[in-house]
């Protein structure tokens, strides 16, 4: 490497950040977007933020009909794209990285290439998210695979490199013929999420014995296993449910809790600002989701010291996190969920041990100090290919 090269690949990139939520932390994308803002600031790059809520970049809500109400359900919302926008915020930038395939990205992706600008993107919306929530749309044969094609026309054939959080999420855009260069770089957890002091082993179980889970509450996280697990295990009565998210489920989730559970149970919204201490305060994490790129909040839930129990799904890729087999079951598999529930609160011993080396190879393994890191030695490497 010569000596301008080595001074290239120190140099602090200045990157447009384009989400088309880039003020709110109420869902996975637009959290995972600042959080990473937040830490490539922290090691001495220089981020613009461009959507709807973003401080100096904003964007225009664009209202489309009956897509944007389910969305807005889900604490999204989408842009409106603007090229004096996108002309003003990309102007002097070293890279523009595009979060979702959408009219606004597909918009920002033109407007830089116009300019000259190596753009980079991420793999964020599974389509499996989208029709799982689609009501009968999902009874479509092939839905799935015409979103993934959708999605490639949209955006992704036009970029070289693309951000996939998870090998899953990687071997299904290879399997639907995505022919981008793909990164496979955790989303990360932010340092707050720390470990809760763990009980000692020699502990019975507490009552109420607290699961928590947390995603989206739509059909493919699958919240309604995990009530019928819960009234179906031996210890129901001392089994106390935290669901945090937001989504056009909760009214439903609210009745089915209400109607099978022996304890008042928690479904709704919590700030994110909120969800460390929320984790802490847990015994168990409950992951039944059918469909995931990756799942931060189960990264955030080892993090916090919780022994995860995810559901095992060829669509999801939360199951990598399981560390032995406890912590899988079959997904959708209602029995074998509550037989998991069970042994894990007949096992307190076992409960702690584990919940201390969950957050141990967490702390290890999915910083989000050393996913930006990864991140960019991909925005550098695109920029020297978009030179050439």
């Amino acid at each position: 490497m010569s000596e301008q090269e080595k001074q290239e690949s120190r140099r602090p990139l200045t990157i447009a950040m384009v989400v088309d939520t880039s003020g709110n932390r109420g869902n996975g994308t637009s959290n995972s977007a600042l959080q990473w803002a937040e830490e490539l600031e922290r090691q001495g790059h220089h981020v613009r933020l461009v959507g709807i809520g973003a401080p100096e970049y904003p964007a225009r809500v664009n209202h489309v009909p009956l897509v944007s109400w389910v969305a807005r359900k889900q604490q999204m919302q989408f842009a409106e794209p603007s090229d004096t926008l996108f002309r003003t915020a990309f102007q002097g930038v070293d890279v523009v990285h595009i979060y979702t395939p959408f009219r606004f990205g597909q918009h920002a992706c033109r407007i830089a290439k116009q300019m000259g600008i190596a753009v980079t993107a991420g793999y964020h919306v599974q389509p499996e998210n989208i029709t799982y929530s689609a009501g009968p749309l999902k009874y479509v044969p092939g839905i799935d695979s015409f979103i993934y094609w959708l999605f490639d026309m949209w955006l992704y054939r036009k970029i070289g490199h693309v951000h996939v959080p998870t090998e899953l999420g990687a071997s299904l855009l290879r399997s639907h013929g995505y022919k981008s260069k793909l990164h496979v770089i955790s989303n990360g957890y932010e340092s707050r999420f720390t470990a809760k002091r763990q009980r000692s082993v020699d502990e019975p179980a507490p009552v109420p014995f607290r699961i928590v889970a947390s995603g989206r509450l739509t059909n493919e996280k699958n919240h309604v296993a995990l009530i019928r697990a819960i009234a179906r295990c031996r210890h129901a009565q001392d089994i106390e449910l935290t669901i945090a998210g937001t989504g056009p489920l909760k009214k439903k989730l609210q009745r089915l809790a209400k109607r099978l559970l022996s304890r008042p149970a928690s479904i709704g919204f919590h700030k994110n600002g909120d969800m460390p201490a929320l984790l802490r305060s847990g015994d168990l994490l409950v992951h039944p989701s059918i469909a995931d790129l990756e799942s931060v909040s189960v990264i955030e839930g080892m993090a916090a010291g919780l022994v995860p129990v995810i559901a095992s799904s060829s669509l999801s890729a939360a199951g990598q996190f399981a560390l032995r087999d406890e912590s899988l079951f079959p997904v959708g598999d209602v029995d074998a969920l509550s037989r998991r529930i069970d042994w894990w609160i007949d096992h307190p011993a076992e409960l702690a041990q584990w919940g201390a080396i969950y957050a141990e190879h967490t702390k290890t393994n999915y910083s989000v100090e050393s996913s930006v890191r990864k991140f960019v030695a991909m925005e550098r490497e695109a920029i020297a290919d978009n030179r050439r």
